[in-house]
């Protein structure tokens, strides 16, 4: 199972970002808490949409759970919709993905 969490920076102790949609980058993590990779959030920057093309790309990268401090509700259809799980949470981005495992 793989978990993305909206994030500030591209390392695992990065602050969760309070914005799903538009956050500058994500963190995917396994179910044991590791980090497996980083992607850069194409869509943080530009016009309306970004919370649907971020679940668009996560539900390619086979993600099941997505964590950020807040999302929008057009963002939680699409999730809904892709069967993906999601979480609100802020703190650093290890620990939050240890605490959804």
């Amino acid at each position: 199972m793989k978990i993305a969490i909206a994030s500030l920076e591209k390392k695992e102790d990065a602050k969760v970002s309070n914005q799903a949609g538009r956050a500058p980058h994500y963190l995917i993590f396994n179910e044991e808490g590791e980090m497996l990779e980083t992607w850069d959030n194409v869509f943080a920057k530009g016009g309306g949409g970004a919370g649907f093309a971020v679940v668009d790309a996560m539900k390619e990268k086979g993600i099941k759970i997505i964590i950020a401090g807040k999302f929008g509700q057009n963002m939680i259809g699409a999730m809904d919709s892709a069967g993906i799980k999601y979480y609100e949470k802020d703190g650093l981005a290890k620990e939050a993905a240890k605490e959804v495992k």
